[in-house]
């Protein structure tokens, strides 16, 4: 498969000094196992050292933005903008699954599993940011492509830290003084590859439903669309 990770680097706005340093944080473990001989590396050591970049710089612009906050909700605010859903997104928004180099089987997964590559992906891109270019050059690519685009004040204000489940039963005891129910309301596919739809209830009401790969993950979804529907 030919890339043009020149283009991909204009793309995303940073001039490699080592261009394989970025095709290294685009290439897939999956990749070389049907390309043994390529000589290439994939990109985990990348990701690794790009979670600690990435990590070091939310922290700082977070201690620095909000200077009487505690520790602890520093750290649900980091929590909010540094995990896979918001970094899948970037990535999304950087076109960054144009460039991976994944194996035929894997490429054709666009499930939950592709959101959670393309999410160590972004950091993998840090970390080849950060060994080409050093600190600053990373700290801006990461306060341009995320920082500079996540609503820190939403996340503040709506507590958007704080996962949905929990904010809807949160606000469904200050409001109606009631604590949501979730019942399966159907699974279907094999057992490798189910999804669930499941309610969320406020007595015997269904406000909203929601689908997923696990009851986890549909209660989320469901509980999601249950603080929308009801404003909250």
């Amino acid at each position: 498969m030919k890339i043009d990770f020149e283009s991909m680097a204009e793309h995303i706005g940073v001039t490699f000094n080592d261009i394989s340093l970025l095709r290294m944080a685009c290439t897939h473990r999956s990749y070389l196992n049907e390309n043994r001989g390529s000589g290439m590396e994939h990109n985990e050591r990348l990701e690794f050292l790009g979670d600690a970049v990435l990590e070091l710089v939310v922290t700082s612009f977070l201690f620095r933005k909000y200077p009487k906050k505690a520790e602890g909700e520093l750290t649900a605010y980091r929590s909010a903008i540094v995990n896979a859903v918001s970094l899948c997104k970037v990535a999304k928004r950087m076109s960054l699954n144009d460039y991976m180099l994944f194996s035929k089987g894997e490429s054709k997964d666009i499930g939950r599993a592709r959101s959670i590559l393309l999410a160590n992906a972004v950091e993998a891109v840090i970390g080849a940011v950060y060994v080409d270019q050093g600190y600053s050059v990373a700290a801006n690519f990461i306060s341009e492509h995320i920082l500079n685009v996540i609503d820190i004040e939403e996340i503040v204000k709506k507590k958007l830290w704080i996962d949905a489940k929990s904010r809807f039963q949160e606000k469904a005891q200050e409001k109606v003084g009631v604590t949501p129910s979730y019942k399966t309301l159907k699974e279907v596919g094999p057992d490798h590859d189910k999804q669930f739809t499941l309610g969320v209830f406020l007595g015997d009401v269904q406000v909203a439903t929601g689908n997923g790969p696990s009851k986890q993950e549909a209660e989320q979804k469901a509980a999601e669309k249950a603080l929308e529907v009801k404003k909250w």
